[in-house]
């Protein structure tokens, strides 16, 4: 992937300012969602499309005019994306998440962006996570950039059942502005987030055949410790530095427990 610096373009004749489309993914979304729609008013169109919501996601996409699509599946936020992507009408493409939401200095950063002339298929964002109430600007969380914003038709989202990355079809620059994100509001969501994400990684490495025992699990957890509070000053982060790198650890911890889980069964299925 070819990543640049943002560079000075001449401008866009007087009048002119390309067409932005806002596209989400969400499933149950109905705490975050009015924050990252009202943030993104400005767009020419919001497309969002759903996976199943059982709360009040839709009825808040109708009130702030996101224009809804319902899916009876959930292949992966890559996939899922680019069904977004299809129904999306923009010059350029802004994918967002629903616990993300866009200040307005990166809003006049994007639409000022989008109308000068250059020759980038997109840009990166720096993303400004919150942990528990803090924003983290350490422990590998900042900056954390994010390839969101593209011209549509020049770029498609892959990767797996847990993360997705972007595919661009030329250079990227970079942006200034931060895209403010809300990563784990609490313990709990911490808690619910730590046993999704490790059976996802769990699943994925069991396909591709790795195995695990207890040392590997230990070995794991105690690295990605050491990396987040040590490494990657995580202790700069404070009392929320230190609870991010336990939880990492445990993240890292058991999801190579249950890989080892996973190999016992499917030796004692055959």
């Amino acid at each position: 992937m070819n990543t640049q610096s943002q560079q000075s373009a001449p401008a866009s004749p007087p009048g002119h300012r390309a067409s932005v489309s806002v596209i989400l993914i969400a499933k149950n979304e109905e705490a975050v969602l009015a924050r990252c729609l009202e943030s993104v008013q400005w767009a020419d169109e919001v497309v969002l499309v759903d996976s199943g919501s059982t709360d009040r996601t839709l009825q808040i996409a109708e009130q702030l005019r996101a224009r809804t699509i319902v899916t009876a599946d959930w292949p992966g936020p890559g996939p899922q994306r680019n069904r977004a992507i299809d129904h999306a009408t923009g010059d350029w493409i802004l994918a967002l998440d629903a616990d993300e939401w866009v200040t307005p200095e990166l809003r006049d950063e994007i639409l000022a962006t989008v109308s000068a002339s250059n020759n980038y298929a997109g840009y990166r964002i720096p993303r400004l996570s919150s942990y528990c109430g803090r924003r983290m600007r350490h422990s590998g969380w900042w900056p954390d950039y994010v390839s969101r914003l593209f011209r549509r038709g020049q770029a498609r989202f892959g990767g797996g059942i847990v993360h997705d990355h972007l595919i661009p079809e030329g250079p990227l620059g970079k942006l200034r502005n931060p895209l403010m994100h809300e990563a784990i509001t609490d313990l709990d969501d911490m808690l619910h987030k730590l046993n999704s994400y490790s059976s996802w990684g769990a699943q994925m490495l069991h396909e591709k055949g790795r195995r695990a025992g207890i040392s590997t699990a230990l070995g794991h957890g105690t690295w990605t410790f050491l990396k987040t509070y040590l490494f990657r000053a995580g202790f700069l982060d404070g009392r929320e530095g230190f609870m991010l790198a336990v939880s990492n650890a445990e993240g890292a911890y058991y999801k190579y427990l249950k890989l080892m889980l996973m190999a016992r069964a499917a030796q004692r299925d055959k």
